[in-house]
């Protein structure tokens, strides 16, 4: 049988320093206001004018979802409506 190579680990790198990845379970937010379609967070800004243009964006692709704007810091939830027609 073939000897077994054990790699060990250096001594000076410690756990803490060893970077884990995004899962999808929890994603690093970076901006205070999150856009949610369905309920769903798919974005995050930092102005909530550029969350809305984005929501914006969605709802006129795709009138039936739910889209809104999230405000983690003062916990309201804003709907993103189409503009009415004429």
């Amino acid at each position: 049988m073939a000897p077994r190579v054990v790699k060990l680990r250096d001594k000076t790198e410690s756990v803490a320093d060893v970077e884990l990845p995004n899962s999808q379970r929890k994603r690093a937010e970076a901006g205070r206001y999150l856009l949610q379609v369905d309920r769903q967070t798919k974005g995050s800004y930092e102005t909530a004018e550029s969350a809305e243009a984005a929501g914006l964006t969605i709802k006129t692709g795709h009138p039936v979802v739910q889209v809104s704007v999230y405000d983690s810091v003062e916990c309201l939830n804003t709907l993103v409506e189409l503009p009415a027609a004429g």
